[in-house]
């Protein structure tokens, strides 16, 4: 029973701490900056060109809206640019956002190190702060940006840097650059036009069916993609990651099940004599065969839910109290933009999952009572 026990806790806590890491991985992805959907010009995703937006409109953001599971969208219009201070220079790329609802999303306000966040109407710019590292900028310095506008006009403009923020992605932290999203249009003479709406639900478990009935509601000349489909690479290395979490496990499901397997043959072995006493005063073979497989899977049973019982307020535990991590993990865990923890998933398939795998092993297990009482030798077991 201890090695069920064990054998469900363990696996329980592997999962909980594999699936956990993953959460954290999707919810950087959709919460700092993608959002779980966002709908576009059907050619933008292709060309990733100014020229493939669509323009602003309360009907399109009603439309959306009116499914339950949205609670809100996010107008966007992004395209890049070369921004100079002095006699530095770098490609960034420009987000035209409306600050409240972009904060309500990235909470993009917190992560403020200098300055203020953007407000309704500001003709003021938020960068990163690798990027205002690298062209030496600070709070109301000037930036300057150039690039090609709506139909290939000239964009070129100067804008007070109004605060910088740690991006939670390293890559965009020394690259972005937000601004109020009017200010943004008028730059690139966009005039009511957006690249993109972010579309947020309530439950990231609902997005397959929001993205099918929003697909069956919206035509062209949109199109609506999930975060799956707009960062493959995470999805990829995700199951990859998954994989081998699947190997590991599989050897530790190994490990458990000749851990049960031993301790049933030990307790085979030492009744022998008692099982061959019950055959020789009448009782049959299959009722005795019965007996050990029932009472082996009890012992299956006992063990799977003693582990579920104990595992599921540890881990629940874990999940609000993450494990950090310290010295180098945690540099290299910051680096690539994740908080440096160990994090844990409770959601119920985590627990039982493991649960029924092991009870499974313990029941193909069951099947040796039932061979060895058939092939026991009364005489031998009887000098046992």
């Amino acid at each position: 029973m201890a090695s069920i026990f064990f054998g469900v806790l363990l696996s329980a806590y592997m999962t909980s701490m594999q699936e956990g890491s993953y959460e954290k991985m999707v919810d950087m992805v959709v919460k700092y900056y993608s959002g779980a959907m966002q709908v576009h010009h059907e050619n933008y995703w292709e060309s990733k060109s100014i020229n493939d937006t669509f323009e602003e409109s309360q009907d399109l953001n009603q439309l959306i809206l009116a499914n339950e599971e949205v609670d809100f969208v996010i107008p966007r219009l992004e395209s890049f640019a070369l921004a100079s201070s002095e006699e530095l220079t770098k490609g960034v790329m420009v987000v035209g956002t409306v600050p409240e609802p972009e904060n309500r999303l990235t909470s993009l306000k917190n992560n403020v190190r200098q300055g203020s966040y953007l407000s309704d109407n500001d003709q003021g710019l938020l960068i990163g702060e690798g990027l205002a590292d690298y062209l030496r900028l600070g709070i109301n310095d000037t930036l300057v940006m150039i690039s090609q506008g709506y139909h290939g006009i000239s964009a070129a403009g100067k804008y007070p840097v109004r605060g910088i923020i740690k991006h939670a992605s390293p890559e965009l932290n020394k690259m972005i650059v937000y601004m109020e999203l009017k200010n943004c249009q008028e730059f690139f003479s966009a005039n009511n036009r957006l690249t993109s709406l972010v579309v947020n639900i309530k439950d990231n478990n609902e997005l397959e069916k929001s993205l099918r009935k929003l697909r069956e509601t919206l035509n062209s000349p949109y199109s609506i993609m999930s975060w799956q489909e707009m960062s493959p690479e995470m999805v990829q290395q995700i199951e990859s990651d998954r994989a081998g979490g699947i190997i590991m496990k599989a050897v530790l499901y190994i490990v458990i099940g000749f851990g049960i397997l031993g301790t049933i043959m030990m307790m085979i072995a030492e009744r022998r004599r008692e099982f061959g006493v019950m055959i020789a005063i009448g009782m049959q073979r299959y009722k005795l065969a019965t007996i050990l497989f029932y009472e082996t899977l009890f012992i299956g049973m006992i063990g799977a839910l003693s582990g579920l019982l104990i595992s599921i307020p540890l881990l629940s535990f874990q999940a609000q109290n993450p494990i950090p991590l310290t010295g180098q993990a945690a540099l290299v865990m910051e680096d690539y933009g994740f908080e440096p923890y160990m994090f844990f998933s409770t959601e119920p398939s985590v627990f039982w999952h493991q649960a029924l795998t092991v009870f499974l092993i313990t029941l193909v297990i069951a099947l040796y009572p039932i061979f060895s009482a058939n092939r026991m030798k009364l005489i031998n077991a009887l000098h046992a």
